[in-house]
């Protein structure tokens, strides 16, 4: 099983990125997938998440500025990020909802945002 995170960058505040994650051995369609940070000394945080009927939730912080999405015959999950700023800068990880509780993560994509 294996989750590869790719799309970031060095962007200015008020571009756009669209971060990408490959599942393998992981089936996109049958869990819930979530979209994580982690800012330099802080807590690897929840940003996004689309559930099996597509539903999505979002953290305050990024509500309105990311979209979350899936394409279940490739097995991706996209963030689409809009209006990027300072504070979004973090490396960004997915999972599905259970693959960290076993420690299952990718190596994360960065992106940093310059004012």
């Amino acid at each position: 099983m294996r989750l590869e995170e790719s799309g970031g960058g060095l962007v200015q505040s008020g571009a756009s990125l669209t971060l990408s994650c490959a599942a393998s051995e992981i089936f996109v369609r049958r869990s819930r997938m979530d979209w994580y940070r982690q800012a330099p000394r802080k807590s690897r945080d929840l940003v996004a998440s689309i559930d099996v009927d597509d539903s999505t939730k979002y953290a305050t912080s990024v509500e309105g500025r990311f979209t979350i999405s899936k394409d279940n015959e490739k097995n991706i999950v996209y963030l689409q990020m809009n209006n990027l700023k300072p504070e979004d800068t973090a490396v960004y990880y997915c999972a599905a909802d259970w693959s960290p509780t076993i420690g299952l993560w990718g190596p994360g994509t960065q992106v940093t945002v310059s004012s």
